[in-house]
């Protein structure tokens, strides 16, 4: 049990809260203490009669048995992977000398992601980020909460009565997009980019499911808000139509800056730079195998 416990502590407090709530009201559910009636997201009882529970419940019920259980342990599985890596992963991105794009760093600058001051492009080759929610937990918590309102929106809508799956599909679709060039290998062998992974899910899960709907919804809200947050922004040099209101950063202040790792890299990095090539090509990591820890 303690070897249980550690590990439960070990997940990172927003995506543990969320785990544990995707744990504990499908188990609720089906021992019969509260009716799973009052989970699902019905949008009669939410406009009409106030119960304003119903988008909560909705989003971490899932009606768990013989037909569903394999489902829903699948995308409890993607859940803890994915959050988790959103919420800590770092990234080391790799420039040939004198080459840093200039809207990276307006980026960085314009968005307080960095106090650092850039140095001498000619000199500048590597710089390791923060994931763009590593050590920015109210930034994380924005996120979730834009695409779940975005999704209760969709839900009420269309009639959609369970939310559990687009959300956890938002947020695969935004970690899939952060790294899109990386390499991921799926069942049976297969290996592809990143960046398809939501689409391969979205098909897997309409062969055990047999709906698409869900994982759809979940990946146009991600796609919604990562061009929202990163690509207008950043690619586009456009306004940030977002932003994590002050609130939830006194709620949850950041633990440290955006970028270290200023310098020339070793030889090894400027051996990968030279063979990636071009100037706005950057390696965003190693590939990982689905599963491991």
């Amino acid at each position: 049990m303690s070897d249980i416990g550690d590990w439960f502590r070990s997940i990172p407090a927003i995506t543990r809260y969320w785990f544990a709530a995707t744990v504990a009201v499908p188990l609720v559910g089906k021992l019969g203490l509260i009716s799973p009636a009052y989970f699902f997201l019905w949008p009669e009882a939410f406009l009409y009669r106030f119960q304003i529970w119903r988008p909560i419940t909705a989003t971490f019920y899932f009606p768990v048995g013989p037909g569903t259980g394999f489902l829903y342990l699948v995308n409890l599985y993607f859940l803890y992977q994915y959050s988790t890596r959103l919420e800590t992963d770092k990234r080391t991105m790799v420039w040939r000398d004198g080459d840093v794009p200039q809207r990276l760093q307006s980026y960085l600058r314009n968005t307080a992601r960095t106090e650092t001051q850039f140095t001498d492009p000619h000199l500048l080759s590597t710089m390791q980020l923060q994931g763009a929610f590593d050590g920015r937990p109210a930034d994380y918590l924005f996120m979730l909460l834009f695409n779940w309102i975005c999704i209760v929106i969709t839900g009420l809508a269309m009639d959609m009565q369970l939310l559990m799956i687009p959300l956890i599909m938002s947020v695969l679709y935004v970690w899939a997009q952060l790294n899109r060039d990386m390499i991921v290998s799926f069942w049976f062998g297969t290996r592809f980019k990143a960046c398809y992974l939501p689409w391969v899910i979205l098909g897997f899960n309409y062969i055990i499911g047999g709906s698409v709907i869900n994982e759809l919804i979940g990946n146009l809200v991600g796609h919604l808000y990562f061009f929202l947050m990163f690509r207008y922004p950043m690619d586009l040099g456009g306004r940030n139509f977002l932003s994590t209101p002050q609130f939830l950063y006194r709620w949850l202040p950041s633990r440290r800056g955006g970028v270290s790792g200023f310098g020339v890299p070793p030889a090894s990095m400027r051996r990968a730079a030279d063979q990636n090539g071009g100037g706005g090509r950057h390696n965003w990591g190693q590939g990982f195998r689905l599963g491991d820890q």
